[in-house]
């Protein structure tokens, strides 16, 4: 792996795609002990999700149900601060065992702001899997259940997370260069 660039940022490696899969195969034998026989919904928070929720979910050996939405909160390489919901939840959650899986966990504003949402729907119960939490960076309180890894403060790309569209297709994980 070597540096590379997207837009105008050098990137350099970080977390290589194996590790990336061991990591993955942990959480989703985390949740086959916790689930076995509950038939959870894992719900998606669409972008940055999408590649760690398919494999995630692919990891799974319980019965389970997978579905997504779409919450927004991030321009360039900052959070906006404003949490927008752009694609509507259909599932009906009272009663679900609901497992909310997220690719990163910055602020913890996007969750904080859409966990009470959920909390009404009454679900049995509501767990968070993340890829990432940036401990340093948290300013509400949101606590992953279940965390691939925990890293520094810094801006990261790949494995799903993007820079102003670009770098989602990247199957390692790379850090903004110094």
């Amino acid at each position: 792996m070597s540096d590379i660039k997207i837009h105008d940022k050098i990137f350099e490696p970080f977390i290589s795609k194996a590790k990336i899969a061991e990591g993955v195969k942990k959480v989703a034998a985390e949740i086959n002990r916790d689930y076995a026989g509950k038939n959870p919904l894992l719900l998606g928070i669409l972008n940055g999700s999408f590649i760690f929720a398919a494999d995630l979910f692919r990891e799974l050996e319980i019965e389970a149900e997978i579905s997504f939405i779409k919450l927004v909160s991030y321009k360039g390489t900052s959070s906006t601060g404003n949490v927008v919901t752009s694609i509507g939840l259909e599932e009906q959650l009272a009663d679900r065992h609901i497992i909310i899986v997220e690719d990163i966990i910055d602020t913890g504003k996007t969750l904080h702001s859409f966990m009470p949402e959920l909390q009404n729907r009454k679900p049995a119960s509501l767990k968070i899997a993340t890829f990432l939490t940036k401990p340093d960076a948290l300013k509400y309180p949101v606590k992953a259940d279940y965390n691939v890894f925990e890293i520094e403060h810094k801006f990261v790309v790949g494995y799903g997370l993007d820079y102003d569209g670009l770098g989602r297709n990247i199957p390692e994980l790379y850090i903004l260069k110094a």
